[in-house]
């Protein structure tokens, strides 16, 4: 076994980038006997899961897994708590000991689980139920790469009803330098230790192991057709795209479309946003959006850098839409507030919405994305239809867009950088 100091000994790893989850994580391990720390894969879910542990067990490592294949209980019991499994997939077995473990014991604090994200997809029955907590661990962040943890969490700010308090920045990216952001994307490895040709083959070697290989062991499926489906969706991330027009490009039938869309999402590799509804509107569309979850993934996935985006002006918008959804999955998974993520458009394409974050009561944070330094309130106007017709309920409205200012467009709307949702107070 692996005996690690982290929190709990004497070391924290000075190489160890704080992320979003962190305290929520710490404080549903004080209030539960087990987690499980889920999401994409390589986004550092073990990294930060170790720090919690006393005892870490490498369950993809035949010598340390050998003794719970023999006798997963006995072997369980024998380990100083807290305890990390890690890869848990690699002896499936061991969930159901950690299910009697807590039946048994149920006191705060004692298992973390993590493993691959297709761990839940390969099991027949899930013995989890009501003994772990589920968390989601995403992608790095800009804030979480900036190192600003402490500083306010950007929806929460919003939700206060005044989007011009969110922090400007001193000095702001421009339009390329957005697009470089987004390419870069926020898995770890790529963030912290590659750049160039590095990152463009890791991030090449990523996808064909997660759609090529994962998901292939997973269901058996095409893996040819697959990875056409996959980039398909990569070319209309963040659209609002009829499902016939999806399949049909990917030369795929209806059924097995629905197959491989869950089956992605499953692997956190797409994530569907729902349409918001309510009966203060009528007359919206019910498609939802499809994004890829890292907007590296985009540019990998069609083979294009900075300077294929920024000719294209339909994919620049795509991409930064794809990039801002990904910089607010981290925040609302850390929200106390329990924010969940929409997006809005009526039939008649008139009034769109890029992103909706609903709260409690069904107040709801508008957000437009928008790649222009100058926008105006005719980019603000959607916002504007939603908090006509939602009156409290709406709480504030950010068109986020690549300029350097912040400034009012109107009652409770903002034109703000998109760097301010990383930007320190």
């Amino acid at each position: 076994m692996v005996v690690h100091s982290g929190i709990l000994g004497d070391v924290v790893h000075p190489a160890y980038l704080e992320r979003l989850l962190d305290d929520e994580l710490a404080d549903a391990f004080d209030s539960h006997p087990a987690v499980l720390v889920v999401g994409p894969r390589a986004a550092g879910k073990t990294t930060t899961a170790r720090r919690h542990a006393r005892t870490v067990v490498r369950l993809d490592r035949p010598a340390e897994a050998a003794a719970f294949v023999a006798d997963t209980d006995a072997t369980l019991a024998t380990l100083e708590t807290p305890v990390l499994l890690d890869e848990w997939q690699a002896v499936p077995e061991v969930l159901g000991a950690v299910k009697r473990a807590v039946d048994d014991d149920s006191t705060p604090g004692r298992f973390l689980l993590t493993g691959s994200v297709r761990a839940d997809l390969d099991t027949d029955t899930w013995p989890g139920t009501g003994r772990l907590v589920r968390l989601t661990l995403h992608g790095l962040n800009e804030r979480e790469i900036a190192g600003a943890t402490w500083s306010p969490n950007p929806i929460d700010v919003l939700a206060e009803g005044d989007p011009m308090a969110l922090t400007a920045p001193r000095s702001a990216p421009d339009l390329p330098h957005y697009v470089d952001l987004a390419l870069r994307g926020g898995f770890p490895e790529v963030v912290l230790h590659l750049d160039g040709r590095a990152r463009e083959r890791w991030l090449e070697s990523y996808i064909d192991q997660v759609v090529t290989r994962d998901a292939i062991d997973i269901s058996g499926r095409d893996p040819v057709r697959l990875a056409r489906y996959f980039e398909v969706l990569a070319l209309n991330t963040a659209g609002i795209v009829a499902e016939s027009t999806i399949f049909e490009a990917a030369r795929i039938d209806r059924k097995t479309a629905y197959a491989y869309e869950r089956l992605l999402a499953n692997l956190f590799m797409i994530d569907v946003v729902p349409v918001w509804l309510t009966n203060r509107l009528s007359r919206l569309v019910k498609t939802p959006k499809r994004y890829l979850t890292d907007s590296s993934l985009v540019g990998t996935a069609l083979r294009v850098d900075r300077r294929g985006v920024l000719r294209d002006g339909e994919l620049i918008g795509r991409m930064l839409d794809t990039f801002v959804a990904a910089q607010l999955r981290p925040e609302i998974a850390a929200s106390r507030r329990r924010p969940r993520l929409f997006h809005l458009r009526d039939k008649n394409g008139r009034h769109e919405i890029d992103l909706l974050t609903e709260l409690a009561g069904d107040r709801v944070v508008g957000i437009e994305v928008k790649a222009t330094s100058a926008p105006n309130r005719d980019d603000a106007a959607p916002l504007a239809w939603l908090r006509d017709r939602l009156d409290e309920r709406f709480l504030a409205g950010a068109v986020l867009h690549t300029g350097p200012s912040t400034f009012s467009l109107g009652d409770r709307i903002a034109a703000v950088p998109i760097a301010s949702l990383w930007t320190p107070a």
